[in-house]
This record gives C-alpha cells, structure tokens and sequence, in this order.
C-alpha cells in the first residue's frame, strides 16, 4: 500500500531529529602492516567516485526526484550507518554511491512508484593510512581528503584554492621520511576492494625522482596500508638525490664533538648536508681545531663501526652526512701536548695553577 506524501514528510522529519540527535564526531583507526605477501600488480588506474568506499565521516546528498522529503545531504555515521526516512538505518559504510543507491532504491519501492534515487559524494572524510618500513616515523598518519582547499597567495598576491591531495608523497613525509636504506622503486601500497577483495599496488618512486617528475604518485585512499621495503646492496639508487628529494626527513641528527669545534654536541642538519656543514651547523671549527684530521664515524648496515679521516684543511667536502654520525675535529698537535702537561703539572703547580696557565710557565722558562 502506498503513503500519501503528508504522512511522507512526518516521518521523514522523524528522522531527520533522529539523525541529529546520534551524529558523534568519531575517530578512524588503521592497523599497522609491516609486511605484504599477496600478489603485487602494477598501478594501472586511479580512483573514480564510482569505486571509492564509504566510510564513517563521509558527507553524501541523496536525491529522490519528485519526492523532496527524502532528498537532503546526510552524514555517516561513526558505527557505519545512515538513518534515513522508512529503511531506519542503512549500513552505507564499506558501501560505493552506486551500491548504496541501489539499496535506497530498492528498500524505497515498497512505500513509492518507481523512485528515481541518486545518490553522491559531498566531502570527503580524512584519509588515515598505515606506513610501515623504512620510513623514520612508522605508524598511522591521517591526510587532508581530496575535498580540503588551503587557502594560498600567487604571484600577485591574489587568493587561490589550493587542493591537497592524499598522495604516497605526502604519507610518507608525514611519517618523518624515508630512511637512506629505503627501495623506492618497489613501494606496496595495501588496499581494501569493494566486495572484500584486497589488491596490492606496486608504486616506483625512484622514477618520480630521476626522471623530473614523471613517475606515479598514487592518489592514497582512507585504510590503505604502505610497505617500504629495505634496499639490497646492490640497489641502483642515488643516495645524494634521493637526499634531497621532497620524500627525504627534514632534517637528520649528527654528533659533531671534539676540542675544535665552537658547540659540541647535537646538531639536526639537512640530509643532503656535507661534514663541513654540519660542523658549521655546531658553530664552526675553532681557532684550535686540526682541520686536516677530521674524523667521520659511522654505522655501517652490517653493524660495524667505520672510522674515515676528512680533510678540511679547504673548509670544503663533498662527503654525504647520514643520520647518527658522529664526527670528530680534534685539536692541533702540539696543543694537545700542552694540555697534557698542563694537566701533568697541575698538582705540582698548586696554587700558581690559578694564577699561570701553562703557556706562561712555558714564557717564563723561555
């Protein structure tokens, strides 16, 4: 039996209040992965609104033409579902557009004459995926939707709109960076196809990089999980450009000690820098300092210890810094051995200490 369109609009405004009354603001989780085994294909599509997923925080209009009563934007809701007039509440998360308006259509035919239902996306929820790998910051991330405008000046200083995207770029900047380990010629990106399916997605970043740009940047989508896999020995990649590629940290911390440099200590640094950067970045050598014996201390992959001596003598190196070095400036020769003896001395000289230093007892020898 059909229903007049009064009886309609009551229950309509029924759930309408109803709506209002549940919609909580709700927080998406992702599930770390540290690790992918399925089959792994190429990246051959992008995303259309025909196959993305709803899920909870999704803003949708729904349109039934002839019936305004029923047609309004609506919002998921936090437990996945979406109050609307005589169906009561739709599951629409895990759900495309086109397979939620053919549910409203058929759960509509039993109270309407053939109901014509669109259904669309008005704003996207944020997307919140998972990084794993070699990435310095691993863990969930959440990134602006495809639908966030940030407000920006051109050239001449007029307002425009530009649109952040969710891409792998920017996941994995969020999570702190790629490590100068990384492969990113075979970066996996996990996700979850309508109908339960799971597809892998191979992603060459290295392409993006050497080529100027022209590689894939895959447009991510909320609940993707992101693998970087740790790079063999003989990997063909640029440590020095993918350094100073938008994908890189930062900034990476060095140790720069020793009696030549100005402020020893810890120093964050570009992780395209140079030794002599980062020592510059502690101040500077001293007056002191033996700049023709510098030593670069590292980590190696293997966990040995490698010790490399720099010259510096020309304030100027072309040695690549990595995350936890440790350089070395010591002091000069011959002022190391006045330290000694100074020290040696000292509880000889007693009370002098305080009024002589070293160089002066020398002076009055002389």
């Amino acid at each position: 039996m059909k229903l007049d369109r009064r009886y309609i609009a009551l229950v309509s405004l029924s759930a309408a209040l109803a709506h209002a009354s549940l919609w909580d603001v709700g927080t998406a989780n992702a599930q770390q992965s540290s690790s992918f085994s399925s089959p792994v294909v190429q990246l051959q599509s992008s995303q259309s609104p025909g196959n993305y997923i709803l899920g909870a925080g999704d803003q949708i209009a729904v349109v039934v033409f002839g019936y305004d009563e029923f047609t309004g934007a609506r919002v998921v809701l936090p437990d996945g579902t979406m109050p609307f007039p005589f169906l009561g509440s739709i599951q629409a998360a895990g759900k495309t557009v086109d397979n939620l308006s053919d549910e409203i259509t058929q759960g509509l035919n039993a109270y309407l004459v053939n109901p014509v239902v669109n259904v669309s996306l008005t704003a996207l929820r944020p997307v919140v995926v998972d990084v794993a790998g070699e990435v310095y910051r691993p863990g969930p991330v959440q990134l602006s939707s495809l639908t966030t405008a940030e407000t920006q000046l051109n050239v001449d200083a007029r307002i425009t709109q530009a649109t952040t995207t969710p891409t792998l770029s920017s996941a994995l900047v969020a999570a702190g960076g790629i490590r100068r380990t990384a492969d990113i010629r075979s970066v996996v990106v996990r996700r979850q196809l309508p109908g339960g399916e799971v597809q892998d997605i191979s992603v060459n970043l290295w392409d993006a990089i050497s080529n100027a740009g022209q590689g894939n940047n895959l447009v991510l989508r909320d609940g993707d999980a992101i693998f970087v896999p740790k790079a063999l020995a003989d990997a063909e990649i640029d440590p020095s450009l993918v350094a100073s590629s938008s994908i890189a940290p930062d900034n990476v911390r060095v140790r720069v000690i020793g009696d030549g440099v100005v402020r020893p200590g810890e120093v964050q640094v570009q992780p395209n820098s140079s030794v002599s950067g980062a020592i510059a970045a502690a101040g500077g050598p001293n007056s002191d300092a033996a700049l023709g014996e510098v030593q670069l201390v590292r980590l190696s992959e293997t966990g040995q210890v490698e010790n490399q001596r720099v010259d510096l003598s020309s304030l100027v190196d072309n040695y690549q810094i990595q995350d936890g070095d440790v350089i070395l400036v010591p002091k000069k020769g011959y002022l190391v051995g006045i330290d000694n003896v100074g020290r040696a001395l000292t509880p000889i000289l007693g009370p002098l200490g305080s009024i002589f230093n070293i160089l002066g007892v020398f002076n009055l020898f002389n």
